[in-house]
């Protein structure tokens, strides 16, 4: 008794504190807003129990749909499950017969009788066949259970039928058994009958192999009609649907002629098991129930609440109707108050007799004049100046009159204080309420600043003429639509005059809207025909520049375009055009030395090579020797047949397609040829480098193993450059390792060539050249790029610079480092980049490859 006495006392004391909270929070809003707050309250009670009532409705209705869902899922399982292990029983007798079959237990007679037991308790069967392996049959049980010799025939009439080289389900299960074996279903199809069926295939594999297949074949219709229990189908539809084809095979409801069935509202489907084939047990099931809205209950409580909310919103918007009315008188008297006192254009009314009646603050502000100095002034008011009163009432009758322009007047006015300013003056008829003209309202805003702004504007112009007359680069302007020479400075008009023409030689093209009615041939293709269309959409468009020949001058220029909005509207296009005629000889002059240099650079590396070249080419030369010899004296001594005789002509030929291998791989790397780039595959040119350069790493005593991923995209590039750098890399990779004189266990390079992505280079073919010399000092390594430096007694220093300008007019970057086991140098690497487009999918395939140790190598050469 006392706990609950306590209990009751603070109870009461924290509703006594709410109750408080709730009366002061009360009385201290405005009359209005209790009023707005009384009016809501009775709303929210009725918006609150009529959403109590959809709720109840709804849960329950949610709760019969579960059930019912619930219901169809449990029977369409039923269905499954019945279906399945029919379908998994079938298979396990067939899997009998089969193997009897592979083990000759039984013939095809004692097959087709065991196959007639089998399919006469059966009904979903149509027939089941025993095929070779080259798909002839050796026996056919219909559905009846008797022999069916049209069943299956190899005249291609029977869809049923497996055959080669053909994409029928049949023949694809076949196939799909054959290269599994184990049994197999078909997808669905239509058999000759038109009936939808499907196909097991029970594999005959013997010792030899594959030797055939079993074929049971199913209706879809037979297998709902049998093995979907009574009671399910009774309760609900049950349905087999084609996934790939969307739509229904079977089903245990058939449809009136010329009638769909109305589309379920509750669906469940499971696969067919165990044939996985495409095909779905579909479960339907239809809500037997009146819905939410046939409610009549519902309706009810509905209309109800709709009707007292609907009172009390009418009485709640007429009590917000008269505070709003209310309110509109003082908003409106405050309105007009900051109105006048926040504008910055002067306002002036005068009366039918130019007598002032009122002026704004902003006027007043402006003039340095009281409102009480201005109100009841007439013509000539205070603030306009001594020197141009009559001007000022001249302009001053003109607008009376309304003969004054559409964008003012301009006008001197005089401050209090005697200083001037320029004004512009808006004068507009004052109408009353009846439409009668009570006077005139004046507007008036000061002009100074935007006139000083213009007028620097009309500097800034004059001497930005004056900069574009200086250029010594050409700049016109022509107008799309009609071609119109808008602007051209004085290059323009020393090398074209005033022509348009110039401008649109410039372009590539011919003038921009030129039609033949005019005259003049019409524009090609490539110039771009805008007449028509909004300038605001293609003022921000440029382009890219270009260089362009000008043959009446024998002058080049680098033309850059740009279209943009005149100053009248139009749609015009600008012209730079800078004269390059100096650079583009200077470009072709160092093109030519470059191009020499090159070839002089091959022909130096052959000249290094010469004594290494000597000896492979003495190896088949004297093998060559050797065999002439030989036949030449067994032929005087009649010791030898025509097949000695022509065996050993055919060795020395080997031999000497063998040098002239030699001499045509090192005559294509020589010979002096354009520049040329050309789709190229880098295992190719790998191979072409790797075989010159063998033979000098065979002299060195230097092996070599080369890497170059798979499926590599082709390279734009002149095959012989590339070829050249590699050749270069690799000659000083070997020639270091000899000079230092390193063991048998170091003298190898390795030569790889793999695909690779980065943020900086985007997709791009790396080729590296790592040796297991000595490395190279830092103060080399800074300068080994730079002409004429290098680090042999005899070299001229120009190999790794002329690499270096190779790879960068390819768009690639060459890098050279050494390699560190701690702090010893164990070696060196050089790597060169070419820009290729590069999937995702390649470098993950590359990344596989290397981690599995897959990837493909090719033997490396032998010291």
């Amino acid at each position: 008794m006392p706990l609950e006495s306590a209990s009751s006392n603070r109870s009461q004391r924290w509703l006594a504190t709410l109750r408080r909270l709730v009366t002061s929070w009360w009385f201290r809003q405005s009359p209005s807003r209790q009023d707005r707050l009384a009016t809501l309250g009775p709303l929210i009670s009725v918006l609150l129990f009529l959403a109590a009532i959809i709720s109840a409705f709804w849960y329950l209705r949610n709760e019969e749909i579960e059930r019912e869902t619930e219901s169809v899922k449990r029977d369409t399982e039923i269905a499954q499950q019945q279906i399945r292990l029919r379908l998994i029983e079938n298979q396990e007798q067939l899997v009998r017969i089969a193997r009897e079959v592979v083990t000759r237990q039984i013939d095809a007679q004692q097959f087709a009788a065991q196959a007639q037991a089998f399919a006469r308790e059966r009904p979903e069967l149509t027939h089941v066949t025993w095929l070779s392996a080259r798909r002839e049959r050796r026996s056919s049980v219909g559905a009846a259970g008797f022999q069916a010799d049209g069943l299956m025939s190899a005249d291609g009439s029977d869809p049923s039928m497996p055959a080669a080289n053909q994409s029928n389900a049949p023949e694809v299960a076949f196939e799909a058994a054959r290269e599994r074996r184990q049994p197999v279903y078909s997808p669905p199809f239509a058999d000759a009958s038109g009936a939808i069926v499907f196909q097991l295939h029970i594999p005959l594999i013997d010792r030899s192999g594959f030797a055939g297949v079993l074929i049971a074949e199913y209706t879809v219709e037979a297998l709902l009609r049998y093995y979907v229990p009574s009671e399910v189908s009774t309760r609900h539809s049950i349905a087999v649907l084609d996934v790939p084809r969307d739509q229904v095979v079977a089903s245990t409801v058939t449809p009136m002629p010329g009638q769909m069935l109305r589309r379920a509202a509750l669906l469940h489907d499971v696969p067919l098991a165990p044939a996985l084939n495409g095909l779905v047990l579909r479960g339907q099931g239809w809500r037997t129930s009146i819905g939410l809205i046939n409610n009549a209950l519902f309706w009810l409580v509905l209309a109800l609440a709709g009707m007292t909310v609907w009172m009390l919103l009418g009485t709640w918007r007429h009590m917000r109707r008269r505070t709003q009315i209310q309110n509109a008188l003082t908003l409106e008297t405050n309105f007009r108050r900051a109105m006048e006192n926040s504008m910055l254009t002067g306002m002036r009314a005068m009366d039918l007799d130019t007598r002032i009646t009122y002026v704004n603050p902003a006027f007043c502000a402006m003039t340095g004049f009281l409102e009480s100095d201005l109100v009841g002034r007439t013509p000539p008011y205070p603030f306009w100046p001594s020197d141009r009163r009559e001007d000022n009432a001249r302009a001053l009758q003109q607008e009376l009159q309304g003969r004054s322009p559409s964008g003012g007047v301009e006008v001197k006015i005089q401050r209090k204080d005697g200083s001037q300013f320029d004004a512009r003056v808006y004068v507009s008829p004052l109408v009353d309420t009846k439409g009668k003209q009570t006077g005139w309202m004046t507007s008036m805003t000061n002009i100074t600043e935007a006139k000083r702004v213009r007028d620097q504007l009309s500097a800034s112009h004059e001497r930005f003429t004056t900069v574009l007359e200086g250029l010594d680069a050409a700049v016109s302007v022509l107008s799309v639509n009609p071609p119109e020479l808008l602007f051209a400075n004085r290059s323009y008009r020393l090398w074209f005059g005033a022509d348009p023409a110039g401008h649109a030689l410039l372009a590539g093209g011919q003038l921009v809207g030129t039609t033949s009615r005019r005259g003049l041939p019409e524009a090609s293709d490539e110039v771009d025909d805008y007449s028509g269309l909004p300038a605001e959409a293609l003022t921000d468009l440029g382009s890219d520049p270009r260089e362009v020949y000008v043959e009446s001058l024998a002058m080049w220029f680098d033309v850059r375009a740009r279209y943009l909005q005149w100053t009248d509207g139009r749609l015009a296009q600008m012209l730079i055009a800078t004269d390059i005629t100096m650079r583009r000889h200077a470009e072709a002059q160092a093109a030519l030395q470059a191009e020499k240099a090159q070839v002089t650079s091959r022909l130096m590396t052959m000249g290094e090579m010469a004594s290494s070249v000597a000896h492979e080419l003495n190896q088949p030369l004297t093998a060559i020797t050797n065999y002439c010899n030989g036949m030449v004296s067994r032929v005087r001594n009649d010791s030898i047949d025509k097949e000695a005789l022509l065996a050993a002509l055919t060795k020395t030929a080997k031999q000497a397609e063998r040098a002239g291998q030699i001499i045509h791989r090192i005559r294509n790397f020589v010979k002096r040829s354009e520049p040329q780039r050309q789709p190229s595959h880098a295992a190719d040119i790998v191979e072409d480098a790797v075989e010159l350069a063998g033979i000098e790493l065979r002299r060195r005593n230097v092996a070599i193993h080369t890497y170059v991923a798979q499926r590599l995209p082709q390279l734009m590039v002149d095959p012989i450059l590339i070829e050249q750098v590699l050749m270069n890399l690799l000659k000083n990779a070997a020639e270091a390792i000899d000079n230092a004189s390193l063991p048998a266990s170091r003298r190898h390079i390795e030569l790889r060539v793999v695909p690779k992505h980065s943020a900086e280079l985007g997709g791009h073919i790396e080729f590296s050249v790592t040796d297991m010399g000595p490395g190279l000092p830092d103060e080399v390594l800074a300068r080994m790029y730079e002409a004429f430096f290098s680090t042999k007694a005899d070299g001229l220093g120009i190999g790794l610079g002329l690499c270096r300008s190779i790879v960068e007019s390819h768009q690639g970057r060459i890098k050279a480092e050494n390699l560190y086991n701690g702090s010893l140098v164990v070696g060196c690497r050089f790597a060169f980049t070419i820009p290729v487009t590069i999937t995702s999918e390649q470098l993950r395939q590359e990344a596989s490859l290397v981690a599995s140790g897959g990837a493909p190598r090719t033997e490396p050469t032998a010291p």
